[in-house]
């Protein structure tokens, strides 16, 4: 089920230095992509993407890390896994002005 970002629900945050977000991962799948804003069972949201990479050796993570970094105008040292390296949901952190990253995120789902 997808929601709207902007109804104050949203799975991002600005935080001092950056942007907090919660991403729901699917590795092997078709193309690297942003899938747009999700609820999981319990309520809460999260970001969906996919990424054609498979779940081993840390191989979905960088590739969440350089797709996140491409949509965002960021290089992919700016962003790091937190929580969840080997889980589908993962806590992730960009560095950089929140404020900023947050609105080019925001962008970016809308025109999913």
């Amino acid at each position: 089920m997808c929601s709207d970002a902007t109804d104050g629900n949203a799975p991002w945050i600005a935080v001092a230095g950056g942007l907090r977000l919660i991403v729901r991962l699917t590795p092997k799948a078709r193309r690297d992509s942003i899938e747009g804003v999700g609820t999981l069972a319990d309520g809460r949201t999260v970001l969906q993407a996919r990424v054609r990479a498979p779940p081993r050796e840390g191989e979905a993570n960088a590739e969440l890390r350089e797709l996140l970094a491409k949509k965002l105008g960021v290089p992919a040292r700016d962003v790091r896994v937190e929580a969840g390296v080997g889980a589908r949901l993962k806590r992730i952190k960009v560095d950089g002005d929140g404020a900023v990253l947050a609105a080019r995120l925001d962008r970016v789902v809308r025109e999913l």
